[in-house]
């Protein structure tokens, strides 16, 4: 079994206590990383700092070349990369395929975007002034993420970061460490100078006081779910530390029954399916109407009793594991709480063997409003289904939530299309469309489902302060 050391100060440190990693596919450790204590999250701050004197004058263009160069050696390591995301989170290895393209593409997009921190020049309203805006990087960033996509999510905050001229340390989630260790291998391979990156593991709650109450940490960037998010604002507000918070989701998937009912099963399943399930924006809440419902519950079932659920290294599986027992359970409570509350079991609804963390993909249907899994984010193969009889129903009910990351909708009229698309409460809407996200367009929530905005211009410019200068001439 292997020990990974951490990346610190530009060298590799390896330190106890030792935390394990585990494979969810079979419930064994796979690996232990390093771990570190509060004090020395603290010197790779004052590390971080230091770095971004110099970090923030290369040009633009100059820091570009840096993520491109990581993008690089992503790529020459990409089947490995892909196993080692497979091993430590459980999905699919062409899912981690698809993670490794969408986390060189992120690369790519800000690689260009630094060279955009645009400013501008203000007309005057006062005779002897000049009023410019500038942008500037805003120091060093503290990055927290999450075990569901361990290497794109990290890349995500660290490339725009950086783009922008900022330092970043790197907190990875506990389950799925090695995914970021990767990445500063990467980073250090492509000559990211010293201290451009840091990696840091030990007692969450410790790194998290550590980023909010240190005044070198300039901003804290958090992938996860909205109870941290909550405990993050509350710390953040004693030193007033600004916040880019993308947390829970309860998506919506509103199937109308003007749409092809073959385009809308497929769309659906993508949006509940992929990433078994573990997406914050995956399809939580699947709303049917009346007329199509039986008929939508009916091949919707029979896709998800097609669909091979394994270990992710498997040839053909595209279900895996959940990433924990704790995960597990909560599913497993889900399904059991909408069946007492008169819903009906499909297909599914049970764990899978007795190694790993497997649960067969479930679908239940006629499901109660009242249920646990209408309001609570159910982070597993698990769709929940019932019906509705018009449009402004719909909308109703996928606005009851106190989340709104994402929301789904299938219709083949324009009109519709454009009604929902300006009433749907979320960040993220995808109208005949099950996977929304993509680098060039902004990502986040609104609701209780976040702050701010990743990807897109907007992706680069949360990570940017905006001055204004006024110029006194004499003209």
């Amino acid at each position: 079994m292997k020990t990974y050391p951490l990346f610190l100060d530009g060298e590799w440190v390896e330190s106890g206590p030792f935390q394990a990693v585990i494979n969810p596919a079979n419930g064994e450790t796979i690996a232990q990383v390093s771990t570190v204590d509060r004090a020395r999250v603290r010197g790779a701050i004052g590390d971080a700092h230091t770095a971004f004197e110099s970090w923030r004058k290369l040009p633009g263009k100059t820091r570009g070349g840096f993520l491109h160069a990581i993008a690089d050696e992503i790529e020459k390591r990409a089947d490995d990369l892909a196993r080692t995301i497979t091993l430590e989170n459980g999905k699919s290895l062409a899912q981690s395929k698809g993670e490794i393209g969408m986390t060189v593409d992120h690369l790519r997009w800000f690689a260009e975007e630094a060279r955009r921190a645009y400013g501008r020049i203000i007309p005057h309203q006062v005779d002897g002034k000049r009023h410019l805006v500038i942008k500037s990087p805003m120091g060093v960033i503290g990055a927290i993420t999450p075990c569901n996509f361990p290497l794109v999510l990290a890349v995500r905050k660290a490339a725009p970061a950086w783009a922008a001229g900022n330092t970043v340390v790197l907190k990875p989630a506990e389950q799925t460490p090695l995914s970021a260790i990767a990445l500063a291998e990467c980073a250090a391979a492509a000559g990211l100078p010293k201290n451009v990156l840091q990696v840091v593991l030990g007692d969450p709650a410790e790194i998290g006081k550590e980023f909010l109450e240190n005044p070198l940490c300039r901003k804290v960037t958090f992938t996860g779910s909205t109870e941290v998010g909550r405990l993050l604002i509350a710390g953040a507000a004693q030193t007033v530390k600004p916040l880019s918070l993308e947390l829970g989701g309860n998506a919506p998937v509103l199937i109308f029954d003007d749409i092809d009912l073959s385009r809308a099963v497929e769309g659906a399943l993508i949006a509940k399916t992929r990433n078994t399930g573990q997406s914050c924006i995956a399809a939580n809440r699947i709303y049917v109407q009346r007329s199509i419902y039986d008929q939508f519950v009916e091949a919707f079932t029979s896709r998800m009793k097609s669909m091979k659920f394994g270990d992710g290294l498997e040839s053909g599986v595209e279900i895996g594991p959940l990433i924990d027992e704790q995960g597990l359970a909560k599913a497993l409570s889900h399904i059991e709480n909408a069946v007492a509350n008169g819903a009906r079991l499909m297909c599914g609804g049970r764990r899978s063997g007795d190694k790993g963390f497997f649960i067969e993909p479930t679908v239940i249907a006629d499901v109660s409003p009242d249920s646990l899994c209408m309001h609570e984010e159910t982070f597993a193969p698990v769709a929940a289904i019932t019906s509705f009889e018009t449009e402004e129903q719909a909308i109703e009910m996928a606005n009851s939530s106190p989340y709104g990351l994402s929301a789904y909708a299938f219709t083949a009229d324009l009109d519709r299309a454009f009604r929902l698309m300006e009433s749907l409460e979320a960040g993220t809407i995808g109208i005949n469309d099950g996977v929304p996200s993509t680098s060039n367009a902004p990502f986040g929530g609104v609701k209780q489902s976040g702050w701010g905005r990743e990807l897109g211009s907007e992706g680069l410019d949360a990570f940017l302060e905006t001055k204004h200068v006024s110029l006194g001439l004499n003209l």
